[in-house]
């Protein structure tokens, strides 16, 4: 094998030691933009390129250093430049198998496309002349005294705004309309603007050339960027962990100017200009740029801050290996050489990126899902799930399979034991009860209220009443006063038409006096019938309950006031409302157990007799409802409207329980049994079915 030759136009660079002392290099390829680490046996196998085979190679490094590399190091570091295409062929069998490698590194149509879809970046400007002219006009911020007024002015502003933090969220609340959206966005071009003008300028002040400024898209997402992918070329850690958070340590700045000046404003349009810039710069740059487990400025400052490189990468290879290594028991040698406690920070990390990087992903997905029409956000949906998620989760297992052979046999028992049980939960239709939230009350029921407003003669009690007999007796003054006039003007009437002469010439005020009383009396008769509705009584046999404890003779009372309620004890029901994908599993029919919060080892049976074909309009009662406690989310509107598509499903209790009163109970009904996998792929089947349409 001879060694091919290098690329002319490649560029090497001293770098910063490694964590262990050991010296290294960085090779910058220019064509590209891209720069790749080297260690100290890499760089004496380059500087010693035109030995002319692995073989020669290795025994010149053993014989001139204290390194002793064989030809298999060789052919790997061959192998890591083809594969980076940094080298340059001079025969047809180098130009195959460059080739070769080159097309097993190119992505399929499909695979392009995702990369391409989910991140690509678009350069706008070579910004490196420009900042260069500029620098000295900008040279004063990273003067100390004007880092010290920084800081002063943004904990200045922070004091005064929490002085007025009331006024500050009550103008984030009223801030989402169409023009505070409008007003967050252009707040949020300015921040990003000064947050990657800072990572140039820096970048500038150090001798490090800033390539091209642009726009990257993430999930078509816009988002400005900076190359200052020759900031690894600096030796000096501090100087590359400068550049890193200039980004984050500007947008800080301007949000505490914007704070300090937010505070300082009159009401108007320029402090809501400020309170946008405010907010969007404390935000963002707190919970995005400084979060180290995505590759954005935290990322890169907390690398340079540990000394790893490629943090992200080198972190998730020592963590892969910690799996296998216990869960597989395979004998793998972590790729690279840490101390102990180095090492169990870097699995840690991994494992807090993982965690971090799922939730993102999903949030994405269902932004996606929900920013497009129905049938391609499914589809979105989908391939960002499928990208992000599955892909590597599957990759790694495929990796475990292939190497199950070397499992010890232990190990192999146990996940064999552990996929069977994983399988059989799937596949075997086990789950058979459904739960969910109903309210128990009696099968007849009625809330005592007053017909009219009155005060109350003989006040309603707790307690068994006959049908018939008076629950409530209430007294209107107004009403009696009226009739009590009514009745005097009619016998004012009747004694007018007795006095009357019988002579034809009295014919006429008599027929006048007696539509007069006839009128009166009528009243008199409307009056008492008021008066006798305001007489309760029982509409059947049962119990007065819930009696409110301020009603007491003489209390006044209005129409829309419940006063108590009268329920049959004889007979029970309880009405609950049963999710969409259980619906299919219930029947008339199906026994059912009730269970009472408070009251956990209390069992109330009961029967399924009635299951609604369409899904409820409003709760049965509002103590299920999660603004008074209860476990179903509402949406308010005329009435309490459930957001989940509910069914309600009416139970019959065999008997009686044992307190006669209404109350929130949990029922589980005991339906048809069903695969966890059944219902996976039911539910999936409805997601398709309801989002095809357009």
């Amino acid at each position: 094998m001879i060694l091919p030759p290098l690329r002319d136009d490649l560029r090497l660079f001293a770098a910063a030691p490694e964590r262990d002392g050991s010296p290294a290099w960085v090779i910058q390829d220019p064509v590209r933009n891209r720069f790749f680490r080297i260690g100290w046996l890499e760089f004496e196998m380059l500087t010693r390129w035109d030995a002319g085979s692995p073989e020669a190679l290795a025994e010149q490094i053993s014989a001139q250093s204290p390194l002793a590399p064989s030809a298999d190091d060789v052919a790997s570091l061959v192998e890591f430049l083809a594969r980076n295409q940094l080298v340059r062929a001079t025969s047809a069998g180098d130009s195959a198998r460059l080739s070769a490698i080159r097309a097993r590194q190119q992505p399929s149509r499909l695979r392009w496309l995702l990369r391409n879809y989910l991140f690509f970046r678009v350069p706008l400007v070579r910004p490196a002349r420009f900042l260069e002219a500029t620098l000295p006009y900008v040279a004063f911020v990273y003067r100390p005294g004007f880092q010290l007024f920084l800081i002063v002015a943004t904990l200045l502003g922070i004091a005064l705004a929490a002085r007025q933090w009331d006024v500050f969220t009550h103008t984030l609340i009223n801030a989402f309309t169409l023009s505070g959206i409008l007003g967050f966005l252009a707040a949020l071009a300015l921040g990003k603007c000064v947050h990657e003008l800072a990572h140039a300028y820096t970048a500038t002040r150090y001798g490090v050339r800033v390539a091209h400024m642009g726009v990257a898209f993430m999930v078509l997402w816009p988002l400005l960027y900076t190359d200052t992918g020759e900031s690894w070329k600096l030796p000096d850690r501090r100087q590359r962990l400068a550049i890193a958070i200039a980004g984050v340590t500007a947008e800080l700045a301007l949000a505490g100017l914007a704070t300090l000046a937010w505070s300082l404003t009159p009401d108007g349009g320029l402090r809501q200009g400020l309170f946008f810039l405010a907010s969007t710069s404390w935000v963002l740059t707190l919970t995005i740029n400084a979060s180290p487990f995505m590759r954005f400025d935290g990322y890169f400052v907390l690398s340079d801050a540990v000394d790893v490189p490629n943090l992200h990468e080198r972190s998730f290879a020592q963590a892969r290996v910690f799996l296998r290594r216990v869960l597989l028991g395979l004998p793998d040698a972590y790729p690279e050489v840490f101390a102990p406690r180095m090492r169990a920070w870097l699995i840690v990390f991994a494992f807090a990126a993982w965690i971090y990087r799922l939730m993102v992903f999903v949030a994405i997905a269902l932004a996606v899902y929900h920013f497009f029409f129905k049938a391609l956000g499914v589809i979105l949906l989908a391939v960002e799930l499928g990208w992000f998620v599955v892909t590597p989760i599957m990759s790694e297992l495929k990796i475990w399979w292939a190497r199950r052979s070397e499992m010890p046999n232990s190990r192999r028992v146990v996940w064999m034991t552990l996929a069977a049980g994983i399988v059989a939960l799937l596949v075997i239709p086990w789950r058979q009860d459904v739960h969910a939230p109903a309210v128990l009350r009696a099968d007849r029921q009625q809330l005592i209220y007053s017909p009219l407003p009155g005060r109350i003669a003989v006040a309603p009690r707790d307690g068994p009443v006959q049908a018939g007999s008076t629950l409530l007796t209430l007294d209107s003054p107004d009403i009696r006063g009226r009739a009590r006039v009514s009745r005097a003007s009619a016998e004012s009437f009747i004694a007018q038409l007795e006095r009357l002469p019988g002579v034809r010439q009295g014919e006429e005020k008599r027929a006048r006096l007696a539509s007069e009383l006839a009128r009166e009396q009528a009243t008199v008769r409307g009056e008492m019938a008021e008066l006798a509705r305001l007489e309760i009584k029982a509409p059947f046999a049962g119990q007065v309950l819930d009696v409110d404890s301020d009603i007491a003779a003489g209390t006044w009372v209005a129409p829309s006031q419940p006063l108590g309620i009268l329920v049959d004890p004889a007979t029970w029901t309880a009405e609950a409302l049963v999710p969409e994908a259980d619906l299919a599993r219930i029947a008339v029919g199906d026994r059912a157990r009730l269970y009472l919060p408070r009251d956990p080892l209390t069992r109330l049976d009961s029967v399924v007799v009635a299951i609604d074909t369409a899904r409820a309009s409003a709760l049965p009662d509002a103590v299920l409802a999660d603004t008074y406690g209860g476990p179903i989310e509402t949406v308010k509107e005329k009435k309490l409207v459930p957001r989940a598509a509910l069914y309600r499903v009416r139970l019959r209790l065999d008997v009686p329980p044992p307190a006669a009163r209404v109350a929130r109970v949990t029922a589980i009904i005991e339906g048809r049994r069903e695969s966890l996998a059944a219902d996976w792929m039911r539910a999936l089947s409805a997601l398709f079915i309801r989002e095809a349409g357009f």
